[in-house]
C-alpha cells in the first residue's frame, strides 16, 4: 500500500475538507483510485495533483464541467487516457483555458484593487482624514470586458 493515501492525509495536503473531496468524486472529477476492502479511499500522488488543479480553478469560478474538460485534456497530454484528439487540438484547448484563466485573474486584480482602495477610504474616514461631508470622487473604471 505505499505510496497510496488515505482520505485523511489528503485533507491534510490539499486543504479541502473531506466534504468537499467527495463531492468532486462524486462529481466524478478526481475518484480515488482504489479503496480498501474495508471501503476507505485510497489516493495516489496524481489523485492529489488532480485536486490541486481543481483548487486553483475554483477561486477563478470556473464550472464543473470546465473543470472536469481540463482535467481530460491534461489526462489525455499525460498518456493517463486514450484519446483520439490529436495533441495539437489538445494543446490548443489548453491553452483556451490559459487565456481564459488569464483573463479572470485579470479581472480578479481589478475587483481587488478596487477593494483595496474601498478599505483605505475607510480607514481614511475612521481616522478623520476626510472632510466627513460628501464622498471622494470615484477613480475612472477600466474597462474589463
Amino acid at each position: 500500500m505505499s505510496g497510496l493515501m488515505q482520505i485523511g492525509e489528503v485533507v491534510e495536503r490539499v486543504g479541502y475538507s473531506f466534504r468537499t473531496i467527495r463531492y468532486y468524486d462524486e462529481m466524478g472529477l478526481v475518484s480515488p483510485t482504489q479503496r480498501t476492502p474495508g471501503g476507505f479511499r485510497l489516493y495516489t500522488e496524481m489523485d492529489v495533483y488532480r485536486l490541486l488543479v481543481l483548487k486553483r480553478m475554483k477561486p477563478l469560478d470556473f464550472s464543473l464541467d470546465e473543470m472536469r474538460e481540463l482535467l481530460s485534456v491534461l489526462d489525455a497530454l499525460d498518456g493517463r487516457v486514450a484519446s483520439d484528439t490529436p495533441r495539437e487540438e489538445l494543446f490548443a484547448k489548453l491553452d483556451e483555458f490559459r487565456q481564459a484563466a488569464e483573463a479572470r485573474v485579470e479581472k480578479l486584480r481589478d475587483r481587488l484593487m478596487m477593494a483595496e482602495e474601498f478599505a483605505q477610504r475607510l480607514r481614511d474616514e475612521a481616522e478623520g482624514r476626510t472632510d466627513g461631508g460628501s464622498p471622494a470622487p470615484e477613480p475612472p473604471v477600466r474597462d474589463t470586458v
